[in-house]
């Protein structure tokens, strides 16, 4: 069992609170995170005689989706996917970090290529609630590479 700082700093796991966004050269703040994952397509060989063989194929695209709290006047998600029209799109890299509890070092990041939006999706209305209205963006990328730092 971890009993030093450095011991639980090393053995114990990341916890996900912490992170940093970054959309292009912007940095935003999101609420939640999803879909960073790596997955290939797959393949199925049948031979002549009854077997089966599967092999990886393609790399499958990325789907992602980010979701924050609405602010007056912050209006980029709405503004990119805006932007979009008939087979032109401006793709953006990204990039998640998470961060130690402090959030002054990096631990690992995700690196998105040629992102663009899908989907947005404005908040759900409830007079009944005073929950923060959340947007939520869907991205379709190209692929991910992790770094560990």
């Amino acid at each position: 069992m971890a009993t030093t700082v450095d011991q639980i700093a090393t053995t114990y796991p990341i916890p996900t609170y912490r992170y940093r966004v970054a959309v292009g050269d912007q940095e935003m703040a999101f609420s939640a995170v999803s879909g960073l994952e790596i997955a290939y397509e797959t393949i199925e060989y049948k031979d002549g005689i009854g077997g089966v063989y599967r092999m990886p194929g393609q790399l499958s695209p990325v789907h992602i989706t980010l979701r924050r709290g609405m602010v007056v006047g912050k209006s980029q998600l709405y503004d990119w996917i805006s932007s979009t029209s008939l087979n032109q799109v401006e793709k953006k890299d990204i990039s998640i970090s998470l961060t130690n509890a402090s959030g002054s070092e990096l631990l690992v990041t995700w690196n998105i290529s040629n992102a663009f939006p899908t989907k947005l999706s404005a908040p759900n209305f409830d007079a009944s609630s005073n929950e923060v209205a959340i947007e939520e963006l869907s991205l379709l990328a190209d692929a991910v590479t992790t770094k560990f730092h």
